[in-house]
């Protein structure tokens, strides 16, 4: 979940408002192949997620929608605000084979190495 009490920050939309963002709890995790991030998006669905990599940047926003229009709230204790966090990617990552999913709230995110810098297994040959 995003830690509302230390990381929340306002911005301002392009009305000059002030809007809560938050940043979300990621883990970060490699393999020989890949990187892969995955974010804590509460209340984010998957259509509402944009995900960009730009100029060596990866970027991700979450549109959180409002709860409980149209009823009488009694007691609030959850925030609204969008959640977004920018990452800087190294060069050895193949920015065209990115790709996403989102399942119960939880954005994984697969960052593929690119060729030349994985791993390989050298043959020793003997005369």
């Amino acid at each position: 979940m995003a830690d509302i009490t230390t990381v929340a920050r306002h911005d301002q939309n392009a009305t000059g408002e002030q809007e809560l963002v938050f940043l979300p709890r990621v883990d970060i995790c490699e393999t020989d192949a890949e990187l892969v991030l995955c974010a804590d998006l509460p209340g984010v669905r998957p259509e509402d997620i944009d995900l960009r990599f730009e100029n060596g940047k990866l970027t991700l926003h979450g549109k959180v929608q409002p709860r409980g229009e149209g009823r009488a709230l009694h007691r609030q204790e959850y925030q609204i605000g969008d959640f977004q966090r920018t990452f800087q990617v190294h060069d050895s990552i193949d920015g065209s084979r990115i790709s996403a999913d989102c399942k119960n709230g939880v954005l994984t995110v697969h960052l593929p190495k690119a060729a030349e810098f994985q791993p390989r297994q050298i043959k020793v040959q003997g005369s």
